[in-house]
């Protein structure tokens, strides 16, 4: 229980970030431009920095055998969830038109913006390298398969996928990413400072344009999205539960396990949100498909730390 409470009032504290967002647009102080621009910083500068940061800001030494294995889990994290994504979908019975926006939410969670400092809260500083694990496969197929959905989305499942699309900052960072790891490359401490604040940036700013969603709409269109109790349901109690049972009959360290079986609980992510903003296409389902699952969450994330 004791976990439980810790990551009951970190949510607090990113709630704060949210209802600051919903005060914002309320009083004007963000206009629907200003966070449309602010989803593209995010996109293109915050959220890069925070995943170098995942690398360049961790505490602690590492050994190989456990970065291999982190990795390996987080792999087979969205594995997983890509193979489920067909069935899930039709267990939910959903439209085939947003099939591939379910799809989306399902497989893209909030695991950085929420994630990190959640962990954090649990495991101290040095976990957050483990997080950065989870990121980076996040943000390789969220640059890429991620994007095909949507091209695939708005196209009527005509993909005519653009491959320098691929090109782009999160990408970029990965691969940055990856390279000072491999090569274990002292980053300079001034580099690092900038980075690092930028990184900073990205959970607040992505909490608040979440608020933003949440002042956009009325909170019967929020809690009057049916299918969204279903799938929440499904995805961050069932799933996690699921995995909780099967790693734990395995030898895994207890704390690459319970970071594990939390990002699968883990609820919507905002870059899809974006993304489709980006893309000019309505986001409307996953705006409130995010803004549930994120107040839900402060039902479920105590209740899957309870797994760990």
């Amino acid at each position: 229980m004791g976990n439980s409470w810790i990551i009951f009032q970190k949510l607090l504290v990113l709630f704060g970030f949210m209802l600051l967002g919903t005060l914002g647009y309320k009083r004007r102080w963000i206009s629907d431009e200003g966070a449309s621009q602010i989803s593209r910083l995010i996109v293109n500068i915050f959220n890069p920095a925070l995943i170098v940061t995942g690398i360049t800001s961790s505490e602690g030494a590492y050994s190989w055998t456990s970065v291999l294995m982190n990795i390996l889990l987080a792999v087979i994290l969205f594995a997983s969830l890509i193979v489920i994504s067909p069935l899930f979908v039709r267990i939910l019975r959903v439209k085939k038109n947003v099939r591939n926006m379910y799809s989306v939410m399902l497989i893209f969670s909030n695991l950085g913006f929420m994630g990190i400092p959640l962990i954090e809260a649990l495991y101290g500083r040095t976990a957050v390298f483990y997080v950065g694990m989870y990121t980076l496969v996040f943000n390789i197929l969220f640059y890429t398969y991620g994007f095909y959905l949507f091209e695939k989305e708005k196209t009527s499942g005509k993909v005519r996928f653009q491959w320098k699309k691929l090109i782009n900052p999160g990408v970029f960072a990965c691969l940055v990413s990856l390279m000072i790891f491999s090569l274990q490359l002292e980053v300079p401490k001034t580099a690092a400072d900038f980075l690092d604040y930028l990184g900073g940036a990205a959970v607040p700013l992505s909490m608040m344009m979440t608020g933003v969603s949440l002042a956009k709409m009325s909170l019967k269109d929020v809690f009057s999205e049916w299918k969204m109790y279903p799938f929440t349901f499904l995805k961050m109690l069932v799933i996690p539960a699921a995995a909780a049972l099967i790693i734990h009959k395995f030898q895994v360290d207890p704390v690459l396990a319970g970071i594990m079986i939390l990002m699968y609980g883990m609820p919507n992510g905002s870059m899809p949100v974006m993304l489709a903003v980006d893309y000019g296409m309505d986001s409307s389902l996953c705006s409130r498909g995010i803004v549930l699952t994120t107040l839900l969450s402060l039902i479920t994330l105590p209740a899957v730390t309870c797994l760990i």
